[in-house]
This record gives structure tokens, sequence and C-alpha cells, in this order.
């Protein structure tokens, strides 16, 4: 690499770096952080227990955000003043140096740079996610399962647990929906970005003709309700079924009218749990994820008013197609918002799906 391409990844980084500053308010920042320090030497610190435990969470995301923000913005800074050293005065070694300290500081910075694009308190929190065939039958049930072991594998390798809440078995193959709950920390950080349509085209293996089909399938990505969050529903606004559970289930499946069906009359949002032993206990699951939906409404609501407030004019459509796996007559994975492209499909059906997470994420910076 010459040191002129090194220069101008440097400057590009820095300027990117100085924007994430400007969006964090460093000065705020280190008020904030100030006034936490304070409040924990108080000596009624811990007469709330759980409400200490938030601050001392709060404090310690804060200050490594802040801290590091200098460590990189003084990696990248010497790094361009060793870059003008070199072209005042050539030298071979240094060059060298420089060259393999740059992919370094570059890591760094990319690893900031998701770092602060998950610094909401929700991004913390487990992921609920749903998955919905579109139209087309057996071959969209299919494609619903396909998706549902690309996500399976990806917590996996990532370290993230994997509990499934509902499954509902296919006709002939696949699914007809599935809830399942992805359990670590930044799991819904990670996998916000995923809601939305994905679609399939592949040569059907349910087709004698061997003809090419396009199927769709929505993921939804809730962030799960935790106690630190405030919200209450009244029981008048509930309208609660209950039934025998169905499907898959092996010996968690019973013959009692366990599964539970719960809908929020005033969203019209409608949640089912069926994995339980108990009814109480699937009852309290639908809760849960009810809540968790009517928090993800709140965040969506909030960032709304924060775009129209910017005067930005994206639109947030959770249903919007989002990202092609064309498996003939080529191999691509194309997500249609970044642009971002993968040529091996089995990779990514396995899931490998971090660069998508990725290069999501940080489109949002713009």
């Amino acid at each position: 690499m010459e040191l002129y391409e090194i220069k101008q990844g440097l400057l590009e980084a820095k300027k990117k770096l100085e924007a994430l500053g400007e969006s964090l308010d460093l000065n705020k920042l280190k008020e904030e952080l100030h006034s936490k320090e304070e409040l924990q030497t108080r000596e009624d610190f811990w007469n709330d227990p759980k409400e200490a435990q938030k601050i001392i969470k709060e404090y310690n995301t804060a200050k490594d955000l802040y801290d590091k923000y200098y460590v990189n913005y003084n990696s990248i800074s010497d790094l361009l003043s060793s870059v003008d050293d070199l072209n005042k005065e050539y030298d071979e070694e240094m060059f060298a140096l420089v060259s393999e300290e740059y992919p370094n500081v570059l890591k760094a910075f990319e690893d900031y740079e998701i770092k602060v694009l998950l610094s909401n308190d929700y991004d913390h929190s487990n992921a609920i996610l749903e998955i919905h065939p579109g139209a087309g039958g057996t071959e969209s049930q299919d494609w619903a399962m396909m998706l549902y072991r690309m996500y399976q594998r990806y917590a996996a390798k990532n370290g993230f647990g994997f509990e499934v809440m509902d499954y509902q078995v296919g006709d002939e193959a696949g699914m007809k929906s599935c809830s399942v709950l992805i359990k670590g920390d930044l799991a819904y950080g990670y996998l916000k970005g995923e809601s939305g349509v994905h679609r399939l085209v592949r040569i059907s293996p349910f087709d004698a003709s061997g003809r090419r089909h396009t199927s769709f399938a929505s993921v939804e990505i809730t962030p799960e309700f935790n106690d630190e969050i405030e919200i209450e529903i009244d029981e008048k606004d509930l309208e609660i079924d209950t039934m025998r559970s169905s499907g898959a289930g092996g010996q968690h499946i019973n013959k009692t009218d366990s599964a539970v069906r719960m809908k929020h009359i005033p969203t019209g949002i409608v949640v089912f749990s069926q994995t339980e032993r108990s009814q109480i206990a699937n009852r309290e699951r639908c809760l849960n994820t009810l809540k968790s939906k009517l928090y993800q409404r709140a965040i969506l609501e909030n960032e709304a008013k924060m775009k129209e407030l910017k005067g930005e004019q994206k639109s947030i459509e959770w249903g919007s197609q989002i990202r092609s796996y064309i498996f003939c007559p080529y191999t691509l994975v194309k997500d249609h918002r970044t642009g971002y492209e993968e040529g091996n499909v089995d990779k990514v059906m396995d899931g490998d799906i971090n660069a998508f997470l990725f290069s999501y994420l940080k489109s949002q910076i713009n």
C-alpha cells in the first residue's frame, strides 16, 4: 500500500471519528460521568440496589465510550504524524512499521464505531426473533425454516442462547411461523437491522419440472422487555384464548388447554405461546412478549420523531424487502439497503452474517 493511500484512509477515519464525537456530545458525556461518580460516593447510594446497579452500568458504558474515543483519536493522530514525517524524510524501516500498524488502527476504529452504534439501552437486550413465510405454501414455508436455521447457527457461532418459544410446523415441509428468544448482551443491537422481508431465488426442490422459484419470508426482531422498563397493560385491554398445544415439541406438547393466544385490543398486536408446560407459564410468556412488542413500538416512534426533527426523509418500513438470497442462476446474497454483497451463499446460510449486520449498523451513521 502506498503512503498516500494510508494517509487518505487515516484522514477518512479521523473525519468519521470526529463525527461520532459530535453525536456523542463529549462535553455533555463528561459532565454525566462526573455526576454519576458523585452519586456513587453518596452514603445512601446502595439503599436502592436495583437503581444503583443501573447507574453503575450506565456509568461503565459511558466511560468506555468516552475513554476509547480519545484512545482512537490519539492512535490515528500519532500515525498521521508518522506519515507526515515519512513524507518529509522517507525511511524504509519506519514505512514498514506504519504499514503494519495501519490495519490495526483502522480495526480498532471500526470496533469503536460499532460500539457507539450499539450504545442505546435497548441494544443490550435479548432479541425476540419471529419468522413468517410469505404467500407460496410449501416453497415459502421451507424458506422460512432455512432462515430459522441460519439464525440458529449465527447464535451458536456468536455465543448467544437460542430458546424456542413457539414453532408451527409447515403442512408438507418447513414451518408456518416461529418465535425465538436469542439471549445475550447486545443480541438485539446486532440483529435489529434484520427486520424486513427476505427474498429467495432458487430451483425449487418441490417442483418436478425443476423450475426457478422466488419465495419471501418476513423477519421481525424485537428487544425483550426487561424489568427496568415501565410498561403497564390494563387487563381489560387484553383478549385471551386458550387451546391445546399442537405441532412439534415432543414431550413438551401436552393434551391440556395449555397454549395461550393473547391480543392487545388497542394496538391489535397478537402473541401466542405453547412451549411452556402450563397455561400460567404460557400466559406469562405471552405477556412478556406483548410488553416487548409495545416496547419496540415506542422505540420506533421515538426514532421516527428524531428523524423528523433532523429533517431526514428516510422511511421506516419494517415490512420492506431488505435482502435477496440468490441460489440460481448464480450465487449471491445482497443487502438492498447497504449494497453489501457476498457470493458464498452457503457461508451465509451457515450463519456467517456479521458482515451484513455491521454494514447495516455503519450505514446508520449517516
